[in-house]
């Protein structure tokens, strides 16, 4: 498990597969991601074996928050097309529980996680996409340190209308001095 303040990222269990099917089926949930098309717990749980076989740095990891005596299960993150040659890699951040939406809960994952793709994966460069009617993610990847890189027009048709893709990353030098800051 990778702990932070009040924040931990662990493994995915076969039962979480319920509750990601849930927030995958939600209309909001979903807004800023790929997915369009109703989900079934039986496509979850072929994913969930697929994802299996795949290497270990890239299973995805659940986001809990600690809330009184427990850990409450909020979303996940995960790091995807590890390139280690360029040490580079692609992350995701889902928050599925609304509830949780504007608690800054998104940042702190994706810092622990950033931490993860530095520190234990040795990686040097990590980016990710988001829609550009996302301003949530996009200032939630900001205050981690993302910076944009680029625009990708009209690259996704979603409810009816095309949206641009923002293209983001952070390089290890720049999350350096985050870091130092953070824990002054």
């Amino acid at each position: 498990m990778i702990y932070g303040d009040k924040i931990r990222l662990r493994a995915i269990e076969r039962k979480d597969l319920p509750r990601f099917v849930e927030w995958l089926n939600d209309p909001e949930v979903i807004q800023g991601l790929l997915f369009y098309l109703p989900m079934s717990l039986t496509e979850e749980e072929g994913w969930y074996e697929n994802m299996l076989k795949r290497p270990p740095a890239e299973h995805p990891m659940v986001i809990e928050i600690h809330e009184g005596n427990e850990w409450v299960m909020i979303g996940n993150c995960g790091v995807h097309n590890v390139d280690w040659r360029c040490r580079s890699s692609e992350v995701g951040i889902v928050i599925g529980e609304k509830r949780f939406w504007n608690h800054g809960y998104g940042t702190q994952a994706m810092q622990l996680l950033l931490q993860h793709c530095f520190d234990t994966l040795n990686l040097n460069r990590v980016a990710l996409d988001v829609y550009e009617n996302n301003p949530r993610a996009i200032r939630s990847y900001e205050k981690a340190g993302f910076r944009q890189e680029g625009r990708k027009r009209q690259a996704m048709y979603k409810d009816g209308k095309y949206l641009d893709i923002l293209s983001m990353s952070i390089l290890r030098h720049e999350w350096l001095p985050s870091q130092r800051r953070a824990q002054s």
